[in-house]
């Protein structure tokens, strides 16, 4: 009988012992749980650096392969969500990746849209001759090589404000191309003036580069407190260009004078982009809806007035004065 109630004594205490301690472990494991883990020495953090710097190389060396750019850095950045995601599922922190790959995928999302709608506009007004407009009409000016360096870096300045200063480098610098085809001095120049240009220009607005747009739409900063980096962007075109100005050569471009032929709706065009730009800015100060709306509603007047264009054609249209397939323009943004 001692011994009986001896062992039930004991089972009661290691009973007792285990309710008593449960709570406790049952915490110890959530403060495990909810320990912040970090990648900054572990392997998976390398491999996600690594897995960066392929997609980089591979995107750079796109004339070599000829893949498109966006293919490496999905993927890339896929397979980097994954290595985490399976690092933080063992470690009992998938939650914590969940709301992370949300968060991110929400915020690429209205950069991508933002973009895509710019872009589009972009190459719907190179296919409407806008841009080789403003070529010939600089070249019809008969301006000095030394004036067309000034004034495709103040445009480059200017344009980097309200579209990406990746693109208009680009732009503007197929325009230099044409317009100094004897004068590599004057093309290199006028290059890096523009490339310096747009990047000034488009870091006083947040519609003007990927990382100040995404500053902008985070709420980081209010659209208006960029203009703060007014003068000191300023400052950084005009003090290269004074320099560069004295290596540029004094003659002029010898080119026949050219008809500007813009083809049909190219003005509208302009117009509604502006108005895009407009509602844009307003309905983010005003409203508070994020710029992606605006630029989406831009994408739709965009949609309307090339149907327009499409029906209204007529037989005896030339090519010139045809309308276009709007998705064709949007497939190009890469």
């Amino acid at each position: 009988m001692k011994i009986f109630t001896r062992f039930f004594k004991f089972r009661y205490f290691i009973v007792l012992l285990f309710l008593v301690l449960l709570p406790s472990l049952c915490y110890a494991h959530e403060t495990i749980a909810a320990t912040p883990l970090t990648l900054k020495h572990h392997f998976v953090g390398y491999l996600a650096v690594a897995i960066a710097a392929i997609a980089y190389i591979t995107t750079m060396t796109e004339d070599v392969h000829e893949m498109r750019k966006s293919k490496p850095m999905i993927l890339g950045s896929a397979l980097i969500w994954f290595a985490i995601g399976t690092y933080f599922t063992l470690h009992g922190q998938a939650k914590t990746v969940v709301v992370a790959f949300k968060s991110n995928i929400t915020a690429y999302a209205e950069l991508m849209l933002f973009i895509v709608v710019s872009m589009t506009y972009l190459n719907v007004m190179t296919e409407r001759s806008i841009f080789n407009g403003i070529r010939i009409y600089l070249l019809n000016k008969q301006y000095s090589y030394r004036q067309l360096f000034w004034i495709t870096g103040a445009l480059a300045f200017l344009f980097s404000t309200f579209v990406s200063s990746l693109t208009i480098g680009l732009l503007m610098g197929a325009i230099v191309l044409a317009m100094g085809k004897n004068q590599p001095r004057f093309i290199a120049l006028s290059c890096v003036n523009i490339v310096v240009g747009a990047n000034a220009g488009g870091t006083m607005s947040p519609l003007g580069g990927i990382s100040t747009l995404f500053v902008w739409q985070k709420n980081i900063l209010h659209f208006t407190d960029f203009f703060a980096l007014t003068i000191p962007c300023l400052i950084n075109f005009l003090v290269p260009a004074a320099i560069m100005h004295f290596s540029v050569p004094k003659g002029a471009p010898h080119v026949p004078q050219q008809t500007i032929a813009l083809k049909r709706g190219s003005k509208r065009i302009i117009f509604l982009f502006i108005v895009t730009l407009i509602i844009t800015i307003l309905a983010s100060i005003i409203l508070e809806i994020p710029p992606v709306a605006g630029m989406i509603a831009g994408l739709g007047l965009l949609q309307i007035f090339t149907y327009y264009l499409t029906i209204s054609e007529k037989e005896s249209f030339t090519e010139t004065q045809k309308g276009f397939d709007i998705y064709k323009y949007i497939a190009g943004v890469d």
